[in-house]
């Protein structure tokens, strides 16, 4: 394979990928002062080569448990042609300027983590970056040797010649191929063939630290003369600040300051979307900023709306089921599909908010003066942090400095910087270094939700139990709210409806409607946003299908899902033919042949696309007097294209089941009279290690296609295929989530 490249595009990636090539980051300045070794320690952004021939590989993909930090880095020591057992691996600060205008600097790529783009977007530009150094290399060793380069080769970080009698250490090259000229013309990259790094199995490159506890996360970091602050926040969404009485709270031993925190509104702060008034208190040390925040006398204002959870969907579900909702999108002649039917099939499904949970809460550490702000964060947008302290403070982005920690967890959670701009905040009113610590109360209480509703679903089927009509009217928590100043309900509507989806984009005559549930809790990025709950309503709905038309589970999908053809646009494109490959693979691998329902067993089998790839999960329950359930063994089949890492594919497939599980199970979040009922994890039980699948089977769809993501994907379909093993299992149908004691 080759890329070509004209000169300015390799030298904008040369300007910012770094690499060895090159004649920026210092490099050529300090070897023309006859400074080679420093030289050679500083050669990029993304590559160092030290003397002794370790090589440190950065990354600018934020590592938040996904494996990026190892995968990513396999990019480009493959083009290297790197020895992957002396190579090391760390993320690498924000590159922004103030000239930017959203996005990051030419050449800089996927700098972040969210909506499982990381290995996406980093296929082609991080191979260039491997390909790039190890062209200069080899272009060093060749003028050394008074050699052509295409007569030299590479082999596990080191030039050698043709004939196999002299070779030489990338240490040794490196500082003065930091300073020769870009290659011209085309760039070679590996035939995926010739790979021998990227494919293989490869274990994390931070395990080892990960499970010795060092200090990696952002809870574990320190700035010297920091003081400690917590937040008091309303017992009720959308209520702010009347009166503080501080007085007690500032008599007390340790405390600083107390700052009340303004009041925010929606885009009035970069990637700030606030979700309301708090009361900060700072002192000496964590405890006693927590003991002060008690002693605070907070009056707080009545909030916009005393919300209960079970009103607010009932009256949104009222509305679109009396045709109040608004029409997305019709196709064909719906009534007349459904009047000529042979079968009609209903049924509602319903998904509640869920809380992000991550292990470690919110925290930032943030230290700002006139001239520089410094940010000490786990976030998975870095350049939206720098943004959001720019937006605050006024300082260009060449003076913000924010350093990227390892995330104890994510999942859309970090997306957002509501944590950075509190720290900022709290910094400035006190002019010290400051770093803020929310408790798990806050953090459970005041967190950007998954966005709960309900799905009324429809079918028409012909005598020949063919789908001839399909309905699907939605009823959600709009992410779009206050998002933007467009809160129309067409605006609310966008993406909240599955128009893209099969099998419903295959049906002739289909429609859509929606009607949002207006609440003033907010709504974020959740591990599959969106496909998490229409994944489980559209292929739970597609058994119901299958048992109407006495038809295999398996068999009844293929047959939805046959022809040719793409469907949806852009990374969220996708073909027929790879998604019904998943489910025959599945089939295959777990030996289906039916639900096979008996002595309280059976299994369930469910296959959707999301975020570029295709997952299809065969689910093994058992289910026990009094309605407890096992889940004894998921096989899963998993097409995502080149697997980079095989390991980290398995890994992020088993992450996501016991996620998706734990949360189909147990997990809500509900608000009676506009207060958060779940505090902590005693009433949001997030699932513990006995009720994880027993055995869970990876098998990954050999692909030539480029690669997609796999830190979501594999999420959306458990849940249906779980539910779907429990109706076969018990004949009890679960339409509402969580599962709780409804089987009992």
């Amino acid at each position: 394979m080759t890329l070509a490249l004209d000169r300015r595009s390799l030298l904008r990636v040369s300007a910012y990928a770094g690499g060895m090539m090159l004649t920026v980051g210092g490099a050529a300045a300090r070897a023309a002062q006859g400074d080679a070794a420093a030289a050679a320690q500083d050669l990029g952004l993304y590559v160092q080569i030290r003397p002794d021939n370790t090589i440190l590989i950065r990354t600018a993909t934020t590592e938040i448990g996904q494996g990026t930090l190892t995968s990513v880095p396999m990019l480009i020591a493959e083009e290297l042609d790197a020895d992957w057992s002396r190579v090391e691996t760390e993320m690498m600060t924000p590159q922004l300027k103030s000239t930017d205008t959203g996005g990051m600097p030419e050449g800089v790529f996927a700098q972040g983590a969210g909506g499982s783009r990381a290995i996406m977007t980093s296929w082609t530009p991080a191979r260039k970056v491997g390909a790039i150094a190890r062209a200069m290399l080899v272009a060093e060793a060749a003028a050394r040797w008074k050699v052509k380069p295409d007569t030299l080769e590479t082999e596990s970080g080191w030039v050698v010649d043709a004939a196999r009698d002299r070779r030489i250490a990338y240490g040794e090259l490196a500082a003065g191929a930091a300073v020769r000229a870009l290659p011209d013309g085309e760039i070679a990259l590996k035939d995926p063939a010739d790979f021998r790094i990227v494919g293989q199995p490869q274990k994390q490159k931070n395990t080892l630290a990960i499970v010795t506890g060092k200090p990696m996360f952002g809870i574990d970091h320190k700035m010297e003369g920091m003081l400690h602050a917590v937040v008091l926040r309303p017992p009720q969404v959308g209520a702010q600040v009347a009166s503080v009485d501080d007085s007690a709270a500032k008599a007390m031993k340790g405390v600083h300051s107390v700052v009340r925190l303004p009041d925010q509104t929606p885009g009035q702060v970069w990637g700030y979307d606030p979700i309301g008034a708090g009361v900060a208190v700072v002192a000496t040390s964590h405890w006693a900023a927590l003991k002060a925040r008690d002693a605070l006398a907070v009056e707080w204002t009545d909030p916009p709306t005393a919300e209960n959870s079970a009103d607010m969907v009932a009256e949104a579900e009222a509305k679109l089921a009396g045709g109040e909702g608004l029409k997305v999108q019709e196709v064909g002649d719906v009534d007349a599909a459904f009047a000529n039917a042979a079968k009609v099939v209903k049924a509602r499904y319903q998904a509640p908010l869920v809380a992000h949970a991550t292990l470690e809460p919110q925290n930032t550490i943030a230290h700002v003066t006139a001239e520089k702000a410094t940010i000490i964060t786990p976030s998975q947008q870095p350049g939206s942090c720098a943004r959001t302290v720019a937006a605050i403070t006024g300082l260009p982005l060449e003076k913000i400095d924010v350093t990227m920690t390892r995330s104890g967890g994510g999942f859309g959670r970090r997306l957002a910087t509501d944590q950075v701009a509190e720290a900022v905040y709290i910094a400035k009113a006190v002019d010290r270094p400051v770093k803020l610590l929310w408790t798990r109360e806050c953090d459970m209480r005041t967190d950007f939700y998954r966005n709960g509703g309900v799905h009324l679903m429809e079918a028409a089927l012909d005598a020949d139990n063919r789908v001839i009509g399909w309905k699907h009217g939605v009823a959600s928590h709009s992410i779009n709210y206050r998002r933007s100043e467009d809160q129309s309900i067409e605006a609310l509507s966008s993406r909240e409806v599955p128009t893209e989806d099969a099998p419903g984009v295959l049906v002739p005559n289909r429609r859509y409607d929606f009607m949002p549930i207006y609440s003033a809790v907010a709504r974020g990025w959740w591990r599959a946003p969106r496909a998490n709950i229409f994944g489980w309503a559209e292929q739970a709905f597609v058994d119901e299908l299958a048992e109407a038309a006495g038809e295999d589970p398996l068999a009844f999908r293929l047959k939805l899902l046959e022809g040719e053809g793409s469907y949806g646009d852009g990374r969220d494109q996708y073909t027929l033919a790879r998604l019904s490959g998943v489910l025959r693979h599945v089939g295959e691998k777990a030996a289906w042949k039916g639900p096979e329902a008996g002595g309280g067993k059976a299994r369930g089998i469910a296959g959707h696309f999301s975020f570029g790839s295709y997952v299809a999960h065969v689910v093994d329950v058992t289910v026990t007097e009094g309605g407890a359930f096992s889940v004894d063994r998921v096989v899963s089949a998993i097409d995502c294209g080149v697997a980079v890492n095989p390991n980290g594919i398995a890994m992020q497939n088993e992450g996501s089941i016991n996620d998706a599980l734990s949360t189909a199970r147990e997990l809500e979040i509900t608000l009676t009279n506009g207060a958060v009922d779940q505090t902590n994890f005693d009433s949001y039980q997030v699932m513990r290690m006995i009720g994880a699948a027993t055995r869970i089977e990876t098998h990954i769809v050999p692909s030539t296609e480029a690669p997609s993501g796999m830190g979501e994907p594999a999420l959306p379909p458990f849940a249906p295929a779980l539910t779907n093993a429990l109706y076969a299992a018990t004949g009890k149908r679960i339409r509402q989530l969580p599962i709780g004691t409804q089987l009992a």
